[in-house]
């Protein structure tokens, strides 16, 4: 068997998710319906990067007591939690920024903000946050999750992207101050 390509992920991903947010049948919340394409697509990209198949993990609704929150997935490389990922439904976005601050979803940001590794994702968009800062650009994918299905295409900073959010490493405070400062964000 071959294996698997970038473009040939992000066509499965776009294929997978059109079929369930288009079902015929039942219709789920949307942002429910990305949860197993967005799974299946952060590990065909690791193992795509080089992890083994059962490398990572993602745990749906990690409660994160300290912040009063619940992210959508906690995910571990090799048993060791490197950050999470905020999944909105599609059209949402990937700026937590851009929302309106007291509606659920600014809310929620003020709180997940203070996580030292967050990816957001709307499946359409995705970006990566360190402390309540955006790490590069927003990026945006090539067609429409819930329409282009296989169509679906990324740009290739899209896989970097990925890869820096899997490959995380905190980064020790140095100093007196930057420990208190590290400490206030998680109080």
């Amino acid at each position: 068997m071959a294996s698997k390509t970038f473009a040939g992920a992000i066509s499965d991903f776009g294929a997978d998710a059109k079929s369930k947010l288009k079902n015929a049948a039942i219709k789920g919340e949307p942002e429910d319906q990305l949860r197993n394409p967005l799974e299946t697509l952060l590990h065909d990209l690791a193992q795509i990067d080089g992890l083994p198949p059962k490398a990572i993990s993602l745990v749906g609704e990690t409660t994160v007591k300290h912040l009063k929150s619940r992210p959508d997935f906690a995910v571990t490389v090799h048993k060791a939690l490197v950050g999470f990922i905020e999944v909105k439904r599609p059209g949402k976005g990937a700026d937590p920024r851009k929302f309106p601050k007291d509606s659920h979803d600014g809310e929620q940001w003020e709180k997940l903000k203070f996580l030292p590794n967050l990816l957001y994702t709307d499946g359409n968009a995705f970006s990566l946050w360190h402390d309540g800062e955006l790490d590069g650009k927003i990026i945006q994918l090539d067609g429409d999750i819930e329409s282009s299905g296989a169509k679906l295409q990324a740009p290739e900073t899209l896989r970097a992207l990925i890869s820096s959010f899997l490959q995380w490493q905190p980064t020790p405070p140095k100093t007196a101050p930057q420990l208190a400062q590290v400490s206030a964000r998680l109080c």
